[in-house]
């Protein structure tokens, strides 16, 4: 079974190109416009195991809303184009992340129902020229059209680049967890409904 997915999406604020497989090497390509996001979704493919390409045109010029957003549109996408029906995954996963003075709790149930909670509070509104809120807005965005259920909490943390980062590589590493198939389910749909 061969789990990846390409996908291109075009509107008036976004041209964005995105490759993804899911039982990679942890290689990328990303190219997002905006050096803060392209740091944390190499991190990101690093940490899931994910072979990630990336290449954004965004309207940069006004700020860095519409290409966080739209990337995530796209990562979502992919994700859930990859994982199909869903059989054999695990379907759960997480991870307690401690980087640095930062620890980051992430949850993650591919249930086929797309839920944020997000409880993320960064100390500071920028880092770099990358606004801290579009974290939030990314990950809304990637749950919606994944149709998972993520939980992100911060436990501790006192540097907002360490408490993103330990975000995206928390998440990493329980999405990571969740779409790993399992032996002793192959061929199954991982819940008593029959479908996800």
């Amino acid at each position: 079974m061969i789990r990846a997915y390409k996908i291109e999406r075009k509107t008036a604020e976004t041209d964005i190109f995105l490759a993804l497989s899911l039982d990679g090497m942890g290689r990328s390509a990303i190219d997002t416009g905006c050096g803060f996001l392209d740091h944390m979704l190499t991190l990101f493919a690093k940490h899931g195991r994910f072979d990630l390409t990336v290449k954004c045109v965004g309207d940069t010029q006004v700020d860095y809303h519409h290409t966080a957003e739209d990337i995530g549109i796209c990562l979502g996408d992919a994700f859930a184009a990859c994982l199909g029906e869903m059989r054999g995954i695990t379907r759960y996963g997480n991870m307690l992340l401690p980087m640095d003075e930062a620890l980051i709790l992430s949850a993650v149930d591919i249930s086929g129902r797309g839920k944020l909670c997000f409880e993320l509070p960064t100390p500071t509104e920028k880092v770099g020229d990358f606004d801290t809120e579009l974290v939030e807005e990314f990950f809304e965005a990637f749950v919606r059209r994944a149709n998972i259920t993520l939980h992100i909490r911060k436990l501790a943390g006192e540097n907002s680049h360490h408490i993103i980062e330990g975000a995206f590589k928390s998440v990493a590493r329980s999405l990571r967890a969740a779409v790993k198939l399992d032996p002793d389910a192959m061929g199954e749909i991982p819940s008593t409904k029959g479908i996800l």
